[in-house]
């Protein structure tokens, strides 16, 4: 599958949802996305960890330093309750905007 380009804002839909299942460190983020988008979204580092930092300082993800799979130091990031409303809220969001979208494509 071709490569895609996030429109503005998804990135954080996305990272929330995948860790709406469990904590998570930042690679296995960017490689649980990589495969449930089919290879479509590869992350960089540079485009990753700033929104992980982001949605840390607003509190919709916490983190925490453990050790990993491979025994080296990593953050562990998970969904916080105020992370979880934001979930939902932006899922409904995007929900509204897919459907709009699709009625004035289809019926224009």
């Amino acid at each position: 599958m071709e490569k895609l380009d996030l429109p503005q804002g998804t990135l954080d839909l996305l990272v929330l949802r995948v860790l709406a299942a469990g904590e998570m460190h930042g690679w296995g983020i960017a490689q649980r996305l990589n495969v449930l988008s089919k290879e479509a979204l590869q992350l960089q580092e540079g485009t990753l960890y700033p929104a992980l930092y982001r949605m840390e300082a607003k509190g919709w993800i916490a983190a925490e330093w453990a050790q990993s799979e491979n025994n080296r130091k990593a953050k562990y990031y998970s969904l916080t309750k105020i992370g979880r409303k934001r979930l939902d809220a932006e899922k409904e969001d995007w929900d509204r905007l897919v459907g709009v979208v699709a009625q004035v494509l289809h019926n224009a």
